[in-house]
């Protein structure tokens, strides 16, 4: 345990330990308050119970190495948030985040607590080692595939959609371009026109689709997307299961 752990359960030792004597003092002296000793009990337990939490805290941070001060900038960060602007929240100063981020200085649980929640999180995920789940995509974080042959750009805007249940792309098709020919398989599909119009050849028919409709079909047939206009054409495709 280091040092900074050490002192704090010392503090937390001491308390108890002045608790507990002036209890004893006012029963020694006869002087029995019964509501003052059930308050003292009953904080005493709570400061135990928030001694068995410390030592937890110290030896879980311990045992897996967690570096609490990469984490809290890792989702300060993530949520947007400027130090300056977290300190206020947390009712803290600037420099007193910055020591933490650095691990400058250790904080206490209720401290620690504090910032959790100002950082929009629980303890479980703050402490937990797995990556947080990628909920939003942005365009630096799309795959982008031109093919010059069909005049198309394919857009994965969610990354290794593949591993799950569908997978969603944003194409363009430029003038007189198409999108390869899906081959029969399992699963639906839908589309959304954001803009231009195009023609979903399906099972030997066609079928014109303008900006603002949509178009759902299962996939049991040979189809493609074709531009038959003069300017591009985009639009969002969702396929269950991945099949671009």
């Amino acid at each position: 345990m280091t040092n900074q752990s050490r002192k704090l359960l010392y503090r937390i030792l001491k308390k108890l330990q002045l608790f507990f004597s002036e209890i004893y003092n006012k029963i020694y002296r006869n002087s029995i308050d019964i509501l003052f000793i059930e308050y003292k009990m009953f904080y005493s337990l709570f400061i135990i119970s928030k001694l068995f939490v410390t030592i937890q805290y110290f030896s879980g941070l311990e045992a897996c190495g967690m570096d609490i001060g990469k984490r809290m900038k890792e989702l300060r960060i993530q949520y947007g948030l400027t130090q300056q602007e977290l300190a206020d929240r947390s009712e803290l100063t600037k420099g007193f985040i910055s020591q933490l981020e650095r691990n400058q200085n250790t904080p206490s649980i209720g401290t620690l607590l504090d910032i959790i929640q100002c950082l929009g999180t629980t303890p479980a995920e703050f402490f937990t080692d797995e990556e947080p789940e990628q909920i939003v995509f942005k365009n630096e974080d799309f795959f982008t595939k031109v093919n010059e042959d069909k005049h198309n750009i394919i857009e994965w805007v969610v990354p290794n959609a593949q591993k799950d249940s569908m997978e969603p792309v944003r194409l363009t098709l430029k003038a007189g371009g198409s999108s390869d020919i899906m081959q029969p398989h399992s699963g639906e599909e839908f589309g959304y026109l954001i803009k231009g119009t195009v023609k979903i050849y399906y099972g030997g028919k066609s079928h014109v689709l303008h900006a603002g409709e949509s178009f759902y079909l299962k996939a049991d047939k040979k189809h493609y997307i074709e531009n038959p206009g003069s300017r591009d054409a985009v639009l969002i495709w969702v396929s269950t299961p991945p099949s671009f």
